[in-house]
């Protein structure tokens, strides 16, 4: 039997209702030079400290452009690429300290929903070796009590339970998604890292995979980090978006306040990309086109990271990294320009 959670009133800030706590997060891959003896020349800062907070039961849309470290972030919290530097509290425990048996254990409670479900799925395996293999490895099932629950999943994701036997290249894009939702679930996990998990659907499917995802918090109390580059989905599924721009995070804040009050300038300008339905309001709108491109994570700008882009950035602004301060109540945001 799958476990439902009861979910937990996510409208409060007190301590106790923070699941995952992230704090000065680093990630930074080495660059080498050199056949035989390497040696490190400098290093790619895609997660440059960073802090953030995720409640339990809600979702925490994570936005940028493609390359500012939005999917490594998603990773290394889960501690699949272990971080530089830094730390992330789930459930109060340091991931960073755990190693071998003690971080598998905690590995059952955090489960990934991976972008590409072409790539994502064992071609040799069948489905139900797929969702049975998390139940296997953490002993939560076996023999005919395993066989059930892989079709109870399936169930749950909306497939035949009969598909268990098939191959990953007999589905669709969609329904392969719904695979990789299922071996997420298997585990009964309270937090799960959905990693653009439906940038590489059709858009016809991608509602389905939403409202999937959204009918499954509700029934087992899940919280999402869910990593996107449409911000429209962003805005539908999401409680709380923070803004990611070269492995910093610019600003966070409630999805109705960000899209209706955008303080930092890269929020504006994304949020100018967004197509309005209405042709009139459409017409109307003024969009903020930044000139340049974006710096290489290798070398970021001194100063703030988005100067070199920003449209009304001034002195400061090329010396001094601002900090990520909260402006308004549950408001945050790195500019110096925001009061």
């Amino acid at each position: 039997m799958i476990e439902t959670k009861p979910t937990t009133q996510t409208a409060t800030g007190r301590e106790d209702n923070v699941l995952v706590r992230v704090v000065n997060l680093k990630k930074y891959f080495p660059i080498t030079r050199g056949i035989i003896f390497q040696r490190q020349v400098g290093a790619v800062k895609a997660v440059d400290d960073i802090s953030f907070d995720i409640k339990r039961g809600e979702t925490l849309g994570l936005v940028g452009e493609s390359g500012c470290g939005k999917s490594t972030t998603g990773r290394t919290i889960l501690q699949l690429y272990r971080p530089t530097a830094g730390a992330v509290y789930f459930q109060g425990e340091n991931l960073v300290e755990l190693k071998g048996e003690a971080l598998r254990r905690k590995r059952r409670e955090m489960q990934m929903i991976f972008q590409d479900p072409y790539a994502s799925l064992n071609p040799r395996m069948t489905v139900g070796n797929i969702i049975g293999e998390p139940l296997e490895i953490h002993g939560l099932a076996n023999g005919k009590e395993l066989h059930e629950r892989v079709q109870e999943l399936l169930r749950v994701v909306g497939l035949n339970p009969y598909f268990a036997n098939r191959y990953p290249h007999e589905f669709s894009g969609g329904q392969r998604q719904r695979i990789g939702v299922a071996r997420a679930l298997a585990s009964n996990p309270s937090f799960i890292v959905a990693d653009e998990p439906i940038s590489a659907l059709d858009v016809s499917i991608q509602a389905q995979v939403i409202n999937l995802l959204e009918d499954l918090q509700e029934q087992f109390g899940l919280t999402y980090l869910f990593i996107a580059h449409d911000l429209s989905v962003v805005r539908h599924i999401s409680d709380r978006v923070a803004v990611m721009y070269l492995g910093k995070i610019v600003e966070i804040a409630t999805r109705n306040e960000l899209y209706e009050n955008p303080r930092h300038p890269y929020t504006q300008a994304l949020l100018s990309a967004v197509p309005v339905p209405d042709p009139a309001v459409e017409a109307k709108r003024q969009r903020i086109l930044l000139q340049g491109d974006l710096p290489s994570p290798a070398n970021p700008p001194k100063g703030c990271h988005f100067n070199t882009r920003c449209p009304v950035a001034f002195d400061i602004c090329y010396e001094v990294d601002p900090e990520l301060r909260e402006v308004t109540p549950g408001h945050w945001c790195a500019c110096h320009r925001v009061a």
